[in-house]
């Protein structure tokens, strides 16, 4: 194994080792800090962290506002406290002398005005940012105006050069890096295009070499890509250290410092982890932002994979094969579907399938009545987590703050389930019922012998095993 020398990134030496930001409240500010304190680099998630009171308990998100409006607003106010506070406990974890970022969703609302707020009551705390989740064009801007480094994820060669072309041209002195995140095995939501088969992998290698060559066009001959998605262990990427071809390289590792004493996740979700066999991470397109996204198939993709399933079109007048009456809702409004489709829908009502839901696609779904009180419910008490949101219609932009299309019940309320999993993960139930992202890789957990017998490292102890490059 080659030895791992530290790179130059945002102005200083440091490992080659990068701690992937996962929200809501999973990177926080004392894994970040002490992922920092042993030579890599920290990051915590600026989306919807953790604040506490006076005591040290946990501020619940609650939200009061009539509107979705106002909901919004008090969303922000957590989100900007939560960031604060992570950021100052890295920086008390360090000593100040870490190298700590701040990890955004550029999709997420308010995501502008969030690390604005943060970098303007933060100055000196916060190295740099990292963001995707989109295409951040003015990640560059808010860089510049606070002088510190910024972080594009992307997936793809031809979303960097857009991004440098628009607007990252004019801010090259501050581009720290650039993270390169595999659509196909990374955690969390996913960079595929529309002509990138989710089925079909492709090897990393030739699509890092196509992000250097246009890198190297613009002049970013020395700016490290960052390697994220489907790293484990160093010794099996021993061909990317010191590989001139590729230039300087580092490493993210999202899904390993879950599983950390520093971790704030529960028992019930290391010991899940501890668990995983291989395939047990599902690739789906369940989320209301719309992008792929790898999850733990537990029973809550489960439900969202069956609830699509019971899925029929239907048309609002005869046509065609569409010519069965339905009626829809509590007045029972006629629709047409095919006789098959009828047919389809008489059982799933007598397996208790009984709620019809209309779709933007002009399909109805199947739910038991207590399921479509639970979406509607949900649709009902957004708060705009989201600057578009497919499952409520929610949009940030004004001067409707909605998308225009009907609310879409195959999707579900990302906000509700990202912090019910990260606050209640001591609990096996919670484990099953709600969203867990996860790298493809997590299975690699119950076979690596690093972990035998239940073993959960510290952050220092598995920066030290990482730079064995095992």
């Amino acid at each position: 194994m080659r030895a791992i020398n530290a790179i130059r990134m945002g102005g200083v030496d440091v490992l080659p080792l990068v701690e992937g930001g996962k929200g809501v409240a999973i990177s926080n500010g004392l894994s970040a800090g002490h992922w920092a304190l042993a030579g890599g680099v920290g990051t915590f998630s600026a989306v919807n962290a953790d604040s506490f009171d006076s005591e040290g308990r946990v501020i619940p998100q609650i939200y009061h506002g009539r509107t979705r409006r106002e909901r919004h607003e008090e969303l922000i106010r957590y989100a900007v406290d939560g960031a604060l506070t992570q950021a100052r406990r890295a920086w008390d974890v360090t000593g100040g002398k870490g190298r700590i970022h701040a990890n955004i969703l550029w999709e997420m609302g308010g995501a502008e005005r969030i690390i604005t707020e943060v970098l303007e009551q933060a100055k000196g705390i916060i190295n740099g940012i990292t963001c995707g989740a989109g295409m951040p064009y003015r990640l560059s801007d808010i860089a510049a105006r606070f002088n510190v480094h910024y972080y594009p994820i992307i997936s793809s060669a031809r979303a960097f050069s857009a991004l440098w072309k628009r607007a990252y041209s004019k801010t090259s002195e501050l581009l720290g890096g650039v993270v390169y995140e595999d659509p196909w095995l990374a955690g969390g939501h996913n960079g595929l295009s529309n002509s990138e088969d989710p089925n079909r992998p492709e090897d990393p290698y030739p699509r890092v070499m196509a992000l250097r060559k246009v890198m190297r066009d613009f002049g970013l001959h020395e700016t490290p890509i960052i390697m994220a998605g489907g790293v484990w262990c160093l010794e099996e990427w021993e061909n990317w250290i010191d590989n001139p071809e590729l230039g300087p390289i580092a490493f993210q590792f999202g899904t390993r410092p879950l599983l950390t004493r520093e971790s704030p996740i529960g028992d019930a979700w290391k010991q899940k982890l501890l668990t995983l066999k291989e395939g047990d991470v599902f690739l789906n397109r369940f989320s209301p932002t719309g992008f792929y996204s790898s999850a733990v198939n537990n029973g809550f993709i489960g439900e969202l994979r069956d609830r699509s399933d019971r899925q029929v079109a239907y048309t609002t007048e005869a046509i065609g094969e569409h010519v069965a009456e339905y009626g829809v809702g509590p007045r029972k409004r006629i629709v047409f579907l095919t006789n098959a489709d009828r047919d389809r829908v008489v059982l799933w009502e007598r397996q208790g399938f009984v709620e019809a839901l209309r779709t933007p696609d002009s399909t109805l779904i199947f739910v038991t009545p207590d399921k479509a009180r639970e979406i509607l419910q949900d649709q009902t008490d957004c708060m705009g987590c989201l600057s578009t949101c497919r499952f409520s219609n929610w949009s940030q932009l004004e001067p409707e703050y909605n998308t225009g299309k009907r609310a879409d019940p195959r999707s579900f309320c990302i906000q509700k389930t990202l912090q019910d999993v990260a606050h209640q993960s001591h609990s096996f139930e919670a484990m099953d019922n709600n969203l867990m992202f996860s790298g493809h890789n997590a299975y690699r957990f119950g076979k690596d012998p690093f972990y035998s017998n239940g073993f959960i490292p510290t952050v220092k102890e598995l920066m030290e095993r990482l730079q064995t490059g095992r």
